[in-house]
């Protein structure tokens, strides 16, 4: 999706599907306030139509107030969202935003620069000021409940093929390369949200995300699902930039909001709970699908080399502990995904 075109609401089925299993969970929000960083990236949008959709039918008396460095090109972008008096934008940079006076009961921390390749250094700067910066909001405001939105990359790569992270894993990003940056940054900002905890007694969930597919994820960044189906809808032969044999998992993006807001509300202060799917897929059979769920006849150009890994999570903390499970399937998420990009 072009950045400069106008969005569109979420799939009215994805927004109902979040509200049913989520809905005895919006009472802890009722007369409540929310602050959001990275409210205008993928999870943001989801974040606030499915706030917008639950604070609606539940008739909540809820306020979110999302943090964008360009609160009108968001307005121009999804008006549909900022119209609604329940949605205010606060303009500022994750790392040095000026604290609005107002108190917030719930702060998700869903900020960070995953989707866009910026040199090492400002990754890293990003994710841990920007972490600090909110942490300390949410001791400023006296917020009950601090969701971090972390990343299964802290866990560096798989020793294993097969390899299941588990959230008592102790295998970390190589610290010698660059490229770990990203990893090594969350990896800092949860001990960062264990601290405040200790010190200031603030709720710290974390969430360690995964791979995802939905509406709003972006077509032209490095997630292979995207690039597939931005082939697809060009009716282009879908590229495979290596020979295909590394293996991921993808959860529908409705899903993952169910996950979101449940960990938000229900997870254990500092007890890190992964965030996805369990059934791996080969990017080579990713794309096979893509094309047997959109149109048969498309073409398939398979790469050469590159280095194979293994990024699939166990979620078995997750579904025991705070009952979550996969609900849409992969097929079904990319032609709903589909539908909604035609």
């Amino acid at each position: 999706m072009s950045k400069n075109k106008i969005s569109k609401t979420l799939p009215q089925e994805d927004l109902e599907h979040v509200l049913m299993y989520t809905k005895p969970l919006w009472e802890q929000l009722r007369g409540g306030r929310i602050f959001v960083t990275g409210a205008t990236g993928f999870f943001g949008m989801w974040l606030l139509e499915t706030f917008l959709h639950a604070n609606e039918q539940l008739d909540l008396g809820a306020e979110l107030v999302g943090l964008s460095r360009d609160p009108a090109a968001f307005a121009a972008k999804a008006p549909h969202i900022v119209k609604s008096p329940a949605i205010k934008m606060h303009a500022g940079d994750v790392r040095d935003f000026i604290f609005p006076k107002e108190k917030f009961s719930h702060i998700i921390h869903a900020g960070t620069t995953s989707s866009a390749p910026v040199p090492p250094l400002e990754m890293l700067e990003t994710i841990t000021r920007g972490t600090r910066r909110a942490l300390d909001f949410g001791v400023a405001c006296e917020a009950k409940r601090f969701l971090f939105v972390s990343s299964g990359a802290i866990y560096g790569e798989a020793p294993s093929a097969q390899y299941y992270f588990s959230e008592e894993d102790q295998t970390a990003p190589d610290p010698m390369k660059a490229g770990s940056a990203y990893g090594e940054g969350k990896r800092l900002a949860e001990l960062l949200c264990r601290i405040y905890h200790e010190n200031h007694s603030l709720e710290t969930t974390i969430a360690r995300c995964f791979a995802f597919v939905g509406p709003h994820l972006p077509l032209d960044a490095h997630f292979a699902i995207g690039n597939f189906l931005r082939d697809a809808l060009e009716k282009k032969p879908i590229v495979i930039k290596s020979d295909g044999g590394s293996e991921r998992s993808y959860l529908y993006a409705a899903d993952l909001m169910i996950w979101l807001w449940t960990i938000l509300f229900q997870g254990e202060p500092c007890r890190p709970y992964n965030v996805g799917s369990e059934r791996s897929i080969s990017i080579k059979a990713l794309a096979e699908l893509v094309r047997e769920t959109l149109d048969p006849q498309q073409k398939i150009q398979i790469g050469i080399g590159g280095k194979t890994s293994f990024y699939v999570p166990s979620t078995k903390r997750a579904q025991e502990e705070l009952g979550l499970k996969e609900l849409v399937t992969l097929e079904e998420g990319v032609r709903r995904y589909f539908d909604w990009l035609k």
